[in-house]
C-alpha cells in the first residue's frame, strides 16, 4: 500500500494581502460599512479589518501598549479606529476645519493630529460612527479615502501656494489635479505598496520631495528667448528603514507633462511585480534599491509610456539650510497682505483650538487655511494691520506664531498612544522633552529639527532631522522602559543626506540630559556661522556618542544592524510600516 503525503505552503503575508487586493476593489465597499455599522464591530470579517479598511484611510487603533503583546510584528488592537482626513495640498477652508472640530469633539475624544503629510487624524472612532463621519466630511468636499492603503497617498505640496512672496509658480492646481486623478480611481486602487506625491511651485521645497516617489519641484528655463516655467523629477524617494533619497531624473517637464508623466510613473509602479513579492520590499525605491534600476532606465521606461521624450534637466538650484515651518508673520506676493503661521507643538490639537483658528480665520482673513508637513497651521490672506491680534488671540488658544526653537522644531508620530506598530510612547513623551529643553537651554535660538518616531519605520521622520531619536526598549534596573537611539544630521535640499545612527541609545527619560549636553557642546565649540549640520559632519561618530553620554561610550551595535543606509556607511534595521 503508497501513502501519499501532501505538503502545503503557509501564504505568505505579502502574498495573502495579494490575493485580498485581487479579490475586490475596497472602494466599492461603502455598502458593506454602513452594514457593519448596523450590525457592529463583530459583524466585521478579518480581511476588512487587516487590510480593506485602509482604502478607506481607516486602521484598528492600538490598545495603548503598542506592538508589545502583539503577534507578528503588530499589537492588539481595540475596537474602535484611526481615521485619516485628506487634505491635498494641505488647502482648508474654515466650514471643513469647523466640520473636522465638530467630529473631533463628537466622535475622537477631543484630540486629533496633524500628520507629516498635511492629513488630520482622528481617533476613538467606533464602526457605529464611521458613516456618519464619512457622510459629514463629504458634505463639506472632504473624504478620507486613499489616505492609507497600498494606494496613491495624500498628494502634498507647498502650504503656502499661491501666496508666497517668492514662489515660482502655483503649483497647487497640479496636486489638487493629481488628487483627483488617482486617489478612489479603480485604474490604481492596487499599487504593490503606497505611492508618494508632492508638487511643489517655491524655491525651498517645502513638501521634501527628496522623500516621495514621485518628487516634482518648479524651476526656470530660457527657450528661444522666452522664460518657461517647468518642473524636475525625482523618482523613488523614501524612508521607513532603509531610507533612500530620490533619485533626479534627466528630465525638464513641462506644465502640460505633469500628469501625464506623474499617471506612467504610477502605472510603471503598479505593474512592477516584482515589487509584489515582499511587504518589506514593495516601494518603488527597492527597483534602485534591490532590482539594479537606475536613474537612466527609469527614464527610458517612463518615456515609453507616455509616448514622448521630455527635454533634458536644467542646473536647478536645491535650497541650503532652509527652515520650512512657516511660523510666524510672513507677507504675502499679495501686497497689504501676510499668512500668519502657528506652531502645533508635536501635530497635537484640540476640537476648541480648530474651532478657535477657524472663527479666527473668518474674523481675521478669508476663512482660508494651511496644513503643513511640520504639523503646523497656517492663516492666509491675512490683511496686514491684523496679523498682530491674530497672532495675539493664536497664541491665547495655545497655537503660538513663534515659540522656542524646540517647541517649533520637535516633529513627532502617533507611537504607542494609537499605533500598533510602536515601541514608544512619543506624543507626552515630546511634549515633556520640548518644556525639559525650553527650561535647560532657554537662550537656544538655532534653527533645530528635532524629530522622535516609536518605531525603525520613520513615520516621525528621524531620518530626515537635526536629530532624530527612534524609538527601542531597554532594560533598567531589570525593568523594561522606553529608549530611544539617536541619529544626527539628516538634511534635504542642497546638503541632503540621512541623518547618521551614532551608536548611542538611552532610556527615554535620560534623553533630555543628552540633548542638552550635546548642544552645550556645540554652542561651546562651534566655528564662527556653523550651524548644526556642519559641526555633526565635522564630528566623528565616537566623539558624537561622547557629546551626548558626558564620557566615552561604546556604540551599541545590536542597534546597528544589517542593511547599509543609503549615502551613509551605516546600517539600519529592515522592516516595513504602514505610516502617513
Amino acid at each position: 500500500m503508497t501513502m501519499t503525503t501532501t505538503t502545503t505552503t503557509k501564504e505568505t503575508k505579502a502574498q495573502r494581502v495579494e490575493r485580498l487586493k485581487r479579490s475586490r476593489n475596497p472602494w466599492d465597499g461603502l455598502e458593506e460599512i454602513r452594514r457593519f455599522a448596523r450590525e457592529g464591530f463583530d459583524s466585521i470579517p478579518p480581511e476588512w479589518l487587516g487590510t480593506y479598511f485602509r482604502w478607506w484611510g481607516v486602521y484598528t487603533q492600538g490598545d495603548g501598549l503598542g506592538v508589545t503583546g502583539g503577534q507578528n510584528g503588530e499589537g492588539r488592537a481595540l475596537q474602535r479606529f484611526m481615521v485619516r482626513i485628506r487634505i491635498p495640498n494641505g488647502l482648508l477652508r474654515s466650514e471643513q476645519l469647523r466640520t473636522i472640530a465638530d467630529l473631533t469633539r463628537r466622535y475622537a475624544h477631543g484630540i486629533a493630529d496633524i500628520t507629516v503629510r498635511q492629513n488630520i487624524q482622528l481617533h476613538w472612532v467606533t464602526i457605529e460612527q464611521l458613516p456618519d463621519l464619512l457622510e459629514a466630511l463629504g458634505r463639506v468636499g472632504l473624504n478620507t479615502t486613499s489616505a492609507c492603503g497600498d494606494v496613491t497617498r495624500n498628494v502634498t505640496g507647498c502650504p503656502v501656494a499661491g501666496v508666497d512672496a517668492d514662489e515660482i509658480c502655483d503649483a497647487s492646481p497640479l496636486a489638487l489635479e493629481a488628487s483627483r486623478m488617482l486617489a478612489g480611481n479603480a485604474e490604481f486602487y492596487n499599487l504593490p505598496r503606497k505611492f508618494k506625491i508632492s508638487i511643489s511651485g517655491c524655491r525651498v521645497w517645502c513638501p521634501y520631495p527628496e522623500i516621495n516617489d514621485v518628487g516634482l519641484t518648479a524651476t526656470t528655463r530660457m527657450l528661444h528667448g522666452t522664460s518657461e516655467i517647468g518642473f524636475s523629477l525625482r523618482v523613488a524617494g523614501g524612508l521607513s528603514t532603509e531610507p533612500y533619497l530620490g533619485a533626479r531624473l534627466n528630465a525638464f517637464l513641462r506644465w502640460h507633462q505633469v500628469l501625464p508623466a506623474i499617471k506612467g510613473i504610477a502605472e510603471l509602479f503598479r505593474d512592477s511585480e516584482v515589487l509584489r513579492e515582499h511587504r518589506e520590499r514593495a516601494r518603488l525605491k527597492f527597483l534602485f534599491l534591490r532590482h539594479e534600476w537606475t536613474a537612466e532606465s527609469f527614464l527610458d521606461e517612463l518615456q515609453r509610456r507616455v509616448g514622448f521624450e521630455f527635454d533634458p534637466a536644467i542646473e536647478e538650484h536645491p535650497p541650503a539650510d532652509v527652515y520650512r515651518d512657516h511660523v510666524g508673520i510672513h507677507p504675502q506676493k499679495q501686497p497689504g497682505y501676510c499668512y500668519v503661521g502657528a506652531a502645533v507643538l508635536r501635530g497635537r490639537i484640540t476640537a476648541e483650538q480648530m474651532h478657535a483658528a477657524a472663527d479666527l480665520a473668518d474674523r481675521f482673513a478669508s476663512g482660508e487655511l494651511r496644513s503643513t508637513n511640520m504639523q503646523n497651521l497656517l492663516i492666509v490672506n491675512v490683511p496686514r494691520l491684523n496679523t498682530e491680534n491674530l497672532a495675539r488671540e493664536l497664541d491665547e488658544i495655545g497655537l503660538p506664531a513663534g515659540g522656542s526653537a524646540f517647541f517649533r522644531g520637535t516633529v513627532a508620530c502617533s507611537g504607542t498612544e494609537f499605533c500598533k506598530l510602536a515601541i514608544t510612547e512619543t506624543k507626552s513623551f515630546s511634549r515633556w522633552l520640548v518644556e525639559e529643553l525650553e527650561e535647560r537651554l532657554p537662550g537656544f535660538d538655532q534653527h533645530l529639527k528635532l524629530h522622535v518616531t516609536g518605531c525603525p519605520n520613520s513615520c516621525g521622520q528621524h531620518w530626515i532631522a537635526d536629530i532624530g531619536i527612534d524609538g527601542k526598549k531597554m532594560k533598567v534596573d531589570g525593568r523594561v522602559v522606553d529608549a530611544y537611539y539617536f541619529c544626527v544630521g539628516g538634511a534635504l535640499g542642497l546638503h541632503q543626506a540621512t541623518a547618521r545612527p551614532v551608536g548611542y541609545r538611552c532610556p527615554a527619560t535620560a534623553v533630555p540630559d543628552a540633548i542638552e549636553r550635546l548642544l552645550l557642546r556645540y554652542l561651546a565649540t562651534r566655528e564662527a556661522g556653523e550651524n548644526l549640520r556642519r559641526f555633526f559632519a565635522r564630528h566623528t561618530d565616537t566623539e558624537l556618542r561622547e557629546f551626548l553620554a558626558g564620557e566615552p561610550v561604546d556604540a551599541v551595535t545590536r542597534d546597528l544592524p544589517p542593511v547599509a543606509v543609503r549615502g551613509t556607511g551605516e546600517l539600519t534595521q529592515l522592516a516595513g510600516g504602514d505610516g502617513d
